[in-house]
């Protein structure tokens, strides 16, 4: 019996390394590439590592990447914090309290998710310019929260719901009442699904192109995810600069879930029994 789970456990192991390996090659190939030339990325035959390792690419998008970097990363926090604010006080009621129509709130909720974000760009670009927020950063902000919102709700609601009540209720008996309680017991002992529920809400924002193109025409103010077209014009598309702009681009998200690992993973785990 134990051999066999020895044997199971090693399989699973296995089998968990080559999926690993099948999701991750061509982001390894990427890389590779991007330390290459143009004329070494499409040779006959093909080459696997770089034969001159270049860093031109690289040394390309260090003289004008600090701009763009800094409204990517103005719009994803402000968006992470916006859609925390907003959906940890959604989570919490719906999944703590009895709600009338709650079925339909969480339906409502999953069917915003299925909503391709050109569905909605045209009402949000003639609401915002009637308001004055175009080639502002508050325009992508909105808009990318109140894509985050739902999603944030659904998964923190079942976190907050396979919290023990008994906490809350001791918490008010010494003084406190929902509010207190909430912010005091139940934000602290979900904290795993709130460091989870942040960083899901950073990257969806950090990874936004069609948002922060519509809403700001002035390229000073648009993101790190819309310079890779500076390397696309009617000459021909640059592209190990591209794979390059594309290795910096996916580095912040890389090393927020490598830091973050063991509170996603637990934020994930959480609440996973009860829906």
């Amino acid at each position: 019996m134990v051999l066999r789970k020895k044997i199971k456990g090693i399989a699973a192991s296995v089998a968990a390394i080559a999926i690993g390996i099948v999701f991750l090659f061509p982001v390894f190939y990427a890389f590779l590439c991007s330390f290459k030339t143009d004329g070494e990325i499409f040779a006959n035959p093909p080459t696997f590592f770089p034969e001159t390792i270049s860093t031109a690419a690289y040394a390309t998008q260090l003289a004008s990447i600090g701009r763009p970097f800094m409204n990517s990363f103005i719009i994803a926090v402000s968006s992470m914090v916006l859609s925390l604010c907003l959906s940890l006080p959604a989570g919490y009621g719906l999944g703590r309290f009895r709600i009338k129509g709650k079925g339909l709130f969480i339906l409502l909720f999953l069917a915003t998710q299925m909503l391709p974000a050109s569905l909605v760009l045209t009402p949000l670009y003639l609401s915002y310019s009637k308001i004055g927020l175009l080639n502002t950063y508050l325009a992508p902000i909105l808009a990318t929260a109140t894509i985050s919102v739902p999603f944030v709700i659904l998964l923190i609601r079942p976190i907050f719901a396979d919290t023990p009540a008994e906490l809350e209720e001791s918490a008010k008996i010494d003084g406190c009442n929902t509010f207190t309680a909430f912010i005091r017991i139940a934000l602290p002992i979900t904290k795993s699904g709130i460091v989870t529920a942040a960083c899901f809400g950073f990257v969806m924002a950090w990874n936004d192109l069609a948002y922060s193109m519509t809403f700001n025409v002035k390229p000073e103010m648009r993101p790190l995810t819309a310079g890779i077209y500076n390397f696309m014009n009617q000459y021909g598309t640059q592209w190990n600069c591209i794979l390059a702009y594309g290795m910096i681009l996916i580095l912040p998200p890389i090393v927020l879930f490598l830091t973050m690992q063991k509170q996603i993973i637990k934020g994930l785990v959480s609440g996973a029994v009860k829906g």
